[in-house]
C-alpha cells in the first residue's frame, strides 16, 4: 500500500452527503505514482505506428483519423472514445482501483462481503460490445475494474448538451478516478445530485433491469427497457445541470449505482484520463432481482441506514453542490 492513500474510511458528513446526493468527491485519495503508472500502460498498449503519440500534443485532438480507429470491444478507438478495458485486470488497475484505500470505504458503505477482483481475469467487453454493435451486454464476466477510459479533446466541434444515463449492469457502488490533471470542461465524469432517490423507484428490479434481445429488423429497442416513470425523470433531469467531477491525479467521485450520469465533454486541450470500477457485495445475486422497496438503503451498512443526511453549507461547496444550503 502507498502511503499517498487514505485509509481512514469516511466521516459521518462525509457519509451522510454521499446518502443525499448519491455521489462524494474525494481528493488526493489514490497514489499519483500509481496512477502514472496506469498512464503509461494505456499508452504503452497503443500500436507503434499509431498516428496518436504521447509526446505531440497536437495529434490528442479528436477524432481518431480512421487508420487508427479499432472497434475491438477490449481496445476501443473511435470517435472521441479511447477505452481500454483489457487493462482492468491488469495487476496495476486492479490494486490501484481494489487497494485498501478504495475497499475501505466500499465495506463502510455496503457493510458485507465484497465480491473480489481477478487479476489478469475476465476484462469488460470480452464477450462482445453492446448493443446494436453486438449481441450482449459488455460487463458480463468482468473479473476487475471496468478499464482505462480516455476522451480526446474535441477541437472545434461545436459544443453539445449534457445527457444524462444509468448504467444497464448490476451493481452496488461506482467510482471513477483521475489518472491525470483534468480541467473543468475537459471531460470529467459529470453527475446530476439527488438522482438516486428519483430514479430507484422508477426501476423494476433493485440492482437490474429488464432486457430483450436486440433484432437488426426491430431497432427500437437495444436490450434495456425504460418505463415512462424513468424515461420522464430522465427527460425532467436533463433540464438540470450537472455536477462536474474536474480534479487532478488521485481523485476519486464515488457514486450510487441509480445516481444520473454521464461522461463529460472534452473542450480542455488535454486528454481526459480516468479509470472506472465498480464494487459489489457476494448477495448481490439474491438482491439485484428483488422490486425496490421503500428503503433503498435497506442493503447497505447499518452506519449507511442510520445516517442523517446532515452536513454543513461549507461541506455541500466543497462538493460543488450549488445553491448549498444545510440538510437537516
Amino acid at each position: 500500500m502507498a502511503a499517498a492513500e487514505q485509509i481512514s474510511g469516511l466521516t459521518a458528513e462525509q457519509m451522510a452527503f454521499f446518502k443525499a446526493q448519491g455521489y462524494l468527491l474525494i481528493p488526493g485519495l489514490l497514489d499519483v505514482q500509481r496512477c502514472a503508472e496506469v498512464r503509461d500502460l494505456m499508452w504503452d498498449a497503443l500500436p507503434e505506428n499509431a498516428a496518436l503519440s504521447r509526446h505531440d500534443p497536437s495529434s490528442h485532438v479528436g477524432p481518431f483519423s480512421e487508420f487508427d480507429q479499432d472497434h475491438d470491444s477490449l481496445h476501443v478507438r473511435e470517435g472521441y472514445r479511447w477505452l481500454n478495458r483489457r487493462l482492468g485486470v491488469h495487476p496495476a488497475v486492479v490494486d490501484l482501483v481494489y487497494g485498501t484505500a478504495l475497499t475501505g470505504i466500499a465495506s463502510q458503505l455496503l457493510g458485507d462481503t465484497l465480491r473480489e477482483p481477478v487479476v489478469n481475469g475476465t476484462p469488460m467487453g470480452s464477450r462482445g460490445p453492446a448493443w446494436p454493435g453486438g449481441p450482449t451486454d459488455p460487463a458480463l464476466g468482468t473479473q476487475g475494474a471496468r478499464g482505462v477510459y480516455c476522451t480526446l479533446p474535441y477541437g472545434g466541434k461545436a459544443r453539445e448538451p449534457d445527457r444524462c444515463h444509468t448504467d444497464g449492469h448490476p451493481f452496488q457502488l461506482g467510482v471513477v478516478a483521475l489518472l491525470d490533471e483534468t480541467p473543468s470542461d475537459g471531460g470529467a465524469f459529470k453527475v446530476w445530485p439527488g438522482s438516486h432517490q428519483r430514479l430507484f423507484p422508477t426501476f423494476t428490479l433493485r440492482y437490474d433491469q429488464p432486457r430483450i434481445p436486440y433484432y437488426d429488423h426491430l431497432p427500437s429497442f437495444k436490450g434495456i427497457v425504460h418505463n415512462q416513470a424513468y424515461l420522464s425523470a430522465i427527460d425532467e433531469l436533463n433540464e438540470q445541470p450537472p455536477i462536474e467531477c474536474w480534479g487532478g491525479a488521485g481523485d476519486v467521485v464515488i457514486w450510487h449505482h441509480r445516481l444520473a450520469h454521464m461522461a463529460g465533454h472534452n473542450y480542455s486541450n488535454v486528454i481526459r484520463q480516468a479509470v472506472l470500477g465498480d464494487f459489489s457485495t457476494t448477495s448481490l445475486d439474491t438482491l439485484r432481482a428483488r422490486p425496490p422497496h421503500g428503503d433503498m438503503w435497506a442493503d447497505w451498512s447499518k452506519a449507511m441506514q442510520q445516517s442523517a443526511e446532515t452536513y454543513s453549507d461549507a461541506f455541500a461547496r466543497q462538493q460543488r453542490l450549488p445553491g448549498a444550503t444545510s440538510q437537516t
